[in-house]
């Protein structure tokens, strides 16, 4: 009985003494732990880019040859990319051996007046950079590398070469004249052609498309280069090693004037989805520059639905994201296939560009995401730039891609809110990222991206800011700033 009473005490006091504990902490006000800015879950970075296609005017000028309506059509692609939170444009500059701006190596494009070689009476090159740069859209210069010419048969003419071509470094096949690959003076060219963009012109970027040795298939009947072969193939086992290696040559040679000249352009390719059509037919061994990092971006066009039979989108995807090597990964969309009757079922669908979107966005290689082309975003058809436009519902910061010349760009401070005013102290005119968190345990958005260092915030929660230098370097993140 004793032992019983004993144990009953026992458990008495026990019991006050956790009651008692409990009631303490109840009452004690206990500090919130400030929130640590390198925990927050900042937004995924991603270019969103859009190409525009200047061969035979097809996105512009569409066969507007008078200077106002020219400017006119192409503000008004700028400020719809700008409505939409685009952050890029990939401008083709160089489409048929030929050029958008006063060339010393090649003609004035015909698709600018509808005469080969007629100088439109304008800088078009400075104006596009101009009104592209004033909307904070970034602008790569896009060049074809070697196609100077097509025609649909043998009876048609191609059009007189430039005054400083050579004839003897062109190829003219069937249906396609181009640059002779093989040729040490064409590849030079090339690189001349280059250096004298990036030095006169502030272009954020060269980009290459997917054309390189021809395809036969649409080529017609082929000039033969076994005469090349003999003359420059000592030391190749094949000819298709030698194709490739002429193309290696000038890839690595466009990546080195580049760095030599102007480091803080970016370098990028687009090749096709196939990699062994890439490599087997069009002889561009886009792994291998991946590799040797001679590029800095590579955007393989996914222009198939997701579950193509021989092209399947997510497949590519995981292809791609597994052999990008040292180049970032970008994906390039077919948006011109949505609501086009000919196109598979999927893309009379908007559904299927979101799906395709959540897959690029899911996958930690893929930092961006190019539309092609311009012109189909103003059409709209079956609502896909409404679509596009809640895919792209928040502002998004472009990655650090290439190299850094800049100086690093420093931690905002002293950021505090005033009357439902976010201020922060940064240097004068330097870009400032405005992170919006609802919820310190979710993902935060961008709520802005400006040259300012104030900016009204309506919405209850916190805010942080970073600045960007011109090459797209981050600058860690400031304190938080509570509204309430």
């Amino acid at each position: 009985m004793k032992k019983l009473f004993f144990y009953i005490t026992i458990l008495f006091f026990t019991f006050l003494f956790f009651y008692s504990c409990n009631k303490e902490t109840d009452e004690i006000e206990i500090p919130e732990t400030p929130p640590d800015e390198e925990s927050l879950l900042f937004p995924k970075k991603e270019m969103r880019g859009i190409w525009i296609v200047t061969a035979w005017g097809l996105d512009w000028p569409q066969g507007e040859y008078a200077t106002e309506a020219q400017k006119n059509q192409f503000i008004e692609y700028l400020d719809r990319f700008k409505e939409l939170n685009i952050n890029a444009v990939f401008v083709q500059i160089r489409p048929m051996g030929d050029a958008f701006y006063n060339s010393p190596y090649e003609p004035w494009s015909a698709s600018i007046t509808g005469e080969r070689g007629k100088n439109p009476g304008y800088d078009i090159l400075q104006f596009m950079i101009d009104e592209t740069h004033k909307r904070e859209i970034e602008f790569h210069a896009w060049m074809n590398p070697y196609r100077i010419a097509t025609r649909s048969n043998n009876s048609v003419s191609y059009p007189p070469l430039h005054p400083s071509i050579d004839p003897a470094w062109v190829v003219s096949h069937e249906k396609i004249q181009i640059y002779n690959p093989a040729i040490p003076e064409v590849r030079q060219r090339l690189c001349n052609i280059v250096e004298d963009v990036i030095t006169k012109y502030d272009v954020d970027g060269i980009h290459f498309d997917d054309y390189f040795y021809p395809d036969p298939s649409s080529a017609g009947q082929m000039v033969s280069d076994n005469a090349d072969y003999e003359k420059y193939g000592s030391g190749f086992s094949s000819i298709a090693d030698f194709r490739r290696a002429n193309v290696d040559k000038t890839v690595e040679g466009v990546y080195n004037v580049i760095v030599k000249t102007k480091p803080e352009v970016v370098f990028s390719i687009s090749p096709t989805a196939n990699n062994e059509y890439n490599l087997n037919t069009l002889y561009a061994d886009v792994t291998k520059w991946c590799k040797k990092s001679w590029i800095d971006v590579v955007m393989p066009q996914l222009y198939y639905e997701i579950g193509n039979a021989y092209n399947d989108f997510r497949s590519r995807l995981n292809w791609w994201a597994q052999y990008n090597y040292n180049a970032a990964l970008m994906i390039g969309h077919g948006y011109y296939r949505f609501g086009d009757p000919s196109a598979p079922s999927a893309f009379q669908s908007t559904a299927e560009l979101e799906n395709q979107f959540n897959l690029t966005r899911r996958n930690p290689k893929v930092v961006g995401n190019i539309l092609y082309s311009a012109k189909y975003i103003l059409l709209n058809r079956i609502g896909i730039t409404d679509k596009l436009s809640d895919i792209f519902e928040y502002s998004s910061v472009i990655p650090f891609l290439g190299r850094s010349v800049a100086p690093s760009p420093s931690k905002p401070e002293n950021v505090r809110i005033e009357n439902s005013i976010l201020k922060w102290s940064a240097p004068n005119q330097a870009r400032s990222v405005v992170y919006y968190f609802n919820d310190l345990k979710k993902e935060g958005r961008v709520y802005a991206i400006t040259k300012q260092n104030s900016i009204s915030v309506s919405s209850s929660g916190y805010y942080c800011v970073t600045t960007l230098n011109s090459d797209n370097m981050e600058s860690e993140p400031s304190e938080l700033a509570q509204k309430k």
